[in-house]
């Protein structure tokens, strides 16, 4: 759902459309998030595509270990505690039924996300 904001907002800014800005990375500027170069500053893919492999993987691996915020007694699909601030998750028959919207809300934006490929 958020892939939405992220695709109106720079053509609503005027910056580019969506599917061009990607290929900024492989021009002599390189991408300029927010578009101030003393931030973040983006010119080789492959230390972008290195660094977000590192962080997804040590996340993961953390979240996998038991150790996290995950604890010993839930299912290792759900990250509980300090991620379900609300405790919607402690009622099972609700968490069950927020399970399935979860589940059908994402192949709704991924259906979405279709549309705007078709689009671009």
């Amino acid at each position: 759902m958020l892939g939405t904001l992220g695709c109106l907002v720079p053509e609503i800014l005027g910056d580019q459309v969506w599917f061009k800005a990607g290929a900024k990375i492989f021009t002599e500027e390189g991408i300029d998030y927010l578009g101030n170069p003393g931030w973040i500053n983006a010119h080789s893919i492959l230390a972008v595509l290195g660094f977000q492999a590192l962080l997804m993987g040590l996340s993961e691996a953390y979240r996998a270990s038991s150790k996290g915020p995950l604890g010993e007694d839930l299912d290792i699909s759900y990250p509980g505690k300090a991620f379900d601030p609300l405790g919607l998750a402690d009622d099972p028959t609700a968490f069950a039924e927020l399970k399935v919207k979860e589940i059908k809300d994402g192949r709704l934006a991924m259906f979405s996300t279709l549309g705007y490929y078709v689009q671009g």
